[in-house]
């Protein structure tokens, strides 16, 4: 079970933390508001909580209707986990780390032919396919730290990769369809409903796409190649029998293994989640570390001065960050998130998951800025 759920005119909500764990009160009044709304059934709050604009980030909420502010902006978000064919010990991470400073870049191949084999519909958006996006996404090459339940198979001395993104532009331009409309609750059923879950849907498997086509490129430009592991998405809705389930910043337990990864600067670990959680818990869990401040304040914590900002281009364990744009590097610098060990530790605590292996991050890709910027940035 989580913590006991708030009453007082409220839908429940369960939360699954720890008092160690840093939860902001706002991302909890967040969480109140959520559940104090007009026809929501239960509300799931996760150790990564935090606060966001359209509501709390890192919870599951069961409701009758469908809340495209819930989903926000990025439907499909998600985590994509790969073996590479090629050991660690033979990979230099400097020469690694320049080869992949090109899967930023646009993709160069056949998008259409991608689109077709992955069932898509075309889009306006499809020029973006293969490319990571803004914000916290990333592509991150990983070398296995630990493994604590062999079964699964996975080898300690094989290279992986992570990709962490959406749906682009798609997944934007469905949230500023729906705030066009008011961006009011939908009912399912209805003819907005279905059209609704429909891009939602179109815009989920966009994004998965968007994943598997980055790992392949990841994989191409180290000349090896990946093998899958797991996938998923945790922003996304989920009409069922039950209700309408919202996972905002929260991942599937009924869908296989998951990753949940920490700060550039942190481990990453993979998890089973457990076939006997609790139901309180909406067969969700934790998407990563969560963050501990915003965005903006993170201009007066770090990165103030060019050796703090050289400090941020490498990681506590000797790997490299390409990051060329000065905000978001101080922006999604590690200390803007919570000790990811913390939340795996609710995560098992709270009978949710187990720990199947943990990853530490040797190259970080998120942003390769053009000549001009590389000249502003050596000004």
């Amino acid at each position: 079970m989580g913590n006991p759920p708030i009453v007082d005119g409220r839908a429940p909500v369960h939360t699954f933390y720890s008092s160690k764990t840093w939860i902001e009160g706002a991302a909890v009044h967040q969480l109140e508001q959520v559940a104090a709304m007009p026809g929501i059934r239960t509300v799931a709050g996760m150790p990564d909580l935090h606060p966001g604009k359209y509501g709390p980030v890192g919870c599951a909420i069961l409701a009758d209707r469908i809340h495209p502010a819930f989903v926000g902006s990025d439907a499909g978000c998600g985590m994509a986990l790969f073996a590479l064919d090629v050991p660690v010990r033979k990979l230099r991470i400097d020469k690694a780390a320049e080869r992949l400073r090109d899967i930023e870049r646009p993709f160069d191949g056949d998008i259409r032919g991608e689109i077709e084999a992955a069932g898509l519909e075309p889009s306006a958006f499809d020029s973006a396919l293969g490319t990571i996006g803004g914000g916290n996404h990333f592509c991150e090459l990983l070398a296995v730290e630990d493994v604590v339940d062999t079964s699964f198979g996975i080898d300690r001395s094989r290279a992986h990769v992570l990709a962490h993104s959406g749906s682009r532009g798609l997944g934007h331009a469905l949230l500023e369809s729906q705030i066009t409309e008011g961006l009011h609750p939908i009912d399912p059923d209805s003819e907005p409903g279905r059209a609704y879950l429909h891009a939602h849907d179109h815009a989920v498997r966009w994004a998965t796409a968007n994943r598997l086509l980055i790992a392949a490129r990841a994989a191409q430009a180290l000349r090896c190649d990946a093998d899958f592991v797991c996938q998923c998405s945790h922003n996304c809705v989920e009409h069922r029998a039950d209700g309408v389930l919202h996972r905002k910043g929260a991942a599937p337990s009924d869908q296989g293994l998951v990753v949940v990864p920490g700060s550039r600067g942190a481990l990453s670990y993979l998890v089973e989640p457990l076939s006997d959680a609790p139901l309180e818990a909406l067969a969700s869990i934790a998407h990563g570390a969560g963050r501990k401040y915003d965005r903006a304040s993170m201009a007066g914590r770090v990165g103030a001065t060019k050796s703090d900002r050289e400090r941020l281009m490498r990681n506590p364990f000797g790997g490299r960050v390409i990051c060329e744009d000065r905000a978001l590097l101080v922006e999604e610098a590690p200390e803007a998130y919570k000790p990811i060990a913390g939340v795996i530790a609710d995560l098992e605590a709270f009978g949710l998951a187990r720990v199947v292996a943990s990853f530490r991050p040797l190259v970080t890709v998120k942003r390769v800025a053009d000549e001009r910027g590389r000249r502003e940035e050596r000004r």
